[in-house]
């Protein structure tokens, strides 16, 4: 990618440098103050999704047909656009025409790409610019008997599809790993090196993570290692404008050990818990079936579902979260809080995903989870960059600052103020008015946020 002259700095773009200077200089100065794994106040959680349900007459479901066959909505692209205020942007144009979202994953799909045209033919959209599915670090064949496979075969379908529906003119570009990712170390560092690939061959300014593990599993010699190589790429990526999203994962405050054992007390999930990425929580969208906004609140299905979010254990609070109120710094502590905003992500207001991998199972199934928020807000990324005429990067100090002026968070987030994410017997958080531990900021209302971001934006 060549290199173009940048403009002269404006007063407002000197002070968001300034800005992300003293982030990177705090960051160094309190690398120190992160909590050892005796620390007994932390979170962890694994964010990828595995809740479906059957349509098996092959044909896209229409919103009107599930609620009335199986009482749930299944919101298409264009109602899913509809309810968070995209529609109109995206038919002036604003579509993520010019952008590139990279999407890292497990294993891949084989029919990835004919999965996306039924899709894209089904709900009336056009096929993106470019759609490439790599294998920079090598590949093992698809097997279909194997649930791993097929997992993460689902997940890619998901990530794929719902990018591309929020930003249908972004081209695709799907790095897969021969390697699962599960918890704590296993699939992490190839995973890294696809993001490093990414970065390293100016693939996209867009990168969507829908997995993670137990922040707590990486509290070991190995785990150290991981945060480390992570947290200077994720910084690298900060200067070279890339925006990085993830999941908080669909277990709300219980999560796993390596052993699958749930942690006595709550966690949450990395990469969602780093100060450098975009970390995003899941909501239950309620709108009608022209896809118009009727409220939101927390994810949490009761029974073991829930979105991820919470106060990380090991990163200390960055500075674009010392502002948030006194009685939310009393929660965190000097520490990372997440999410810091949310989507939709309630498998019982799912969205559609075309599985051609399953021969005579082939079918649209409904699917929900973080692992379809973390996608939504990269297409929506994608339409903002092309709004705003640049890479908007590293959201988080524009979002805080939208955030924290009581007005303009009014007019560009969903303020979601009910529910919480407890599981069980493990404690969780409570959405409140402004930020919190279960949905950040909120939803985003597209319009005033592309023309706020924009401004705020350098």
């Amino acid at each position: 990618m060549p290199v173009t002259a940048a403009p002269p700095l404006s007063r407002k773009s000197i002070l968001f440098w300034l800005f992300i200077a003293l982030l990177c200089i705090a960051s160094l100065l309190l690398g120190a103050a992160n909590i050892a794994p005796s620390t007994p106040k932390g979170i962890g959680a694994l964010a990828v999704t595995g809740h479906w349900k059957h349509w098996n007459n092959g044909q896209a479901p229409s919103d009107t047909a599930c609620r009335s066959a199986i009482q749930v909505p299944c919101y298409s692209p264009q109602e899913m656009r509809q309810a968070y205020d995209l529609a109109s942007l995206v038919n002036q144009g604003y579509d993520g025409k010019g952008q590139t979202i990279v999407i890292i994953d497990s294993f891949g799909s084989p029919t990835a790409e004919a999965d996306l045209k039924k899709f894209d033919a089904d709900y009336g959209l056009p096929d993106p610019p470019s759609f490439q599915q790599l294998a920079p670090i090598g590949s093992v064949p698809f097997d279909p008997n194997n649930d791993d496979h097929i997992g993460w075969a689902e997940e890619t379908s998901l990530d794929i599809q719902w990018a591309h529906a929020m930003a249908p003119a972004a081209n695709i570009v799907v790095l897969t790993s021969p390697v699962s990712e599960t918890q704590g170390v296993q699939g992490m560092p190839e995973f890294l090196q696809l993001e490093q690939y990414a970065l390293s061959h100016h693939l996209g300014q867009i990168i969507s993570q829908s997995w993670g593990t137990t922040e707590n599993t990486l509290f070991t010699p190995e785990g150290q290692t991981v945060f480390n190589n992570f947290e200077r790429f994720y910084q690298l990526a900060a200067l070279n404008h890339i925006s990085i999203f993830a999941s908080t994962g669909d277990a709300g405050s219980a999560n796993p050990d390596v052993n699958g054992n749930i942690y006595p007390f709550p966690t949450v999930g990395y990469p969602s818990s780093s100060p450098w990425v975009t970390a995003v929580g899941g909501t239950s969208l309620y709108a009608d079936t022209s896809g118009n906004y009727q409220k939101e609140t927390v994810w949490n299905d009761g029974v073991g579902s829930a979105t991820g979010g919470g106060v990380s254990q090991h990163f200390a609070e960055p500075v674009y979260q010392k502002l948030l109120p006194a009685q939310t710094q009393k929660l965190l502590k000097g520490h990372r809080g997440l999410p810091d905003i949310a989507m939709n992500a309630d498998p019982e207001t799912p969205i559609p995903v075309y599985l051609g991998f399953l021969g005579s199972e082939s079918d649209y199934y409904l699917f929900g989870g973080t692992s379809e928020s973390a996608p939504l807000w990269a297409g929506l990324t994608a339409d903002a960059n092309q709004y705003a005429g640049h890479s908007l990067g590293f959201l988080n100090p524009e979002l805080y600052l939208l955030g924290l002026n009581k007005k303009a968070a009014s007019e560009v987030f969903h303020d979601i103020t009910v529910g919480n994410n407890a599981q069980g017997s493990i404690s969780g958080y409570s959405a409140t008015t402004g930020w919190d531990a279960t949905t950040g900021w909120g939803s985003p209302i597209g319009q005033p946020l592309f023309k706020a971001i924009r401004y705020y934006s350098y």
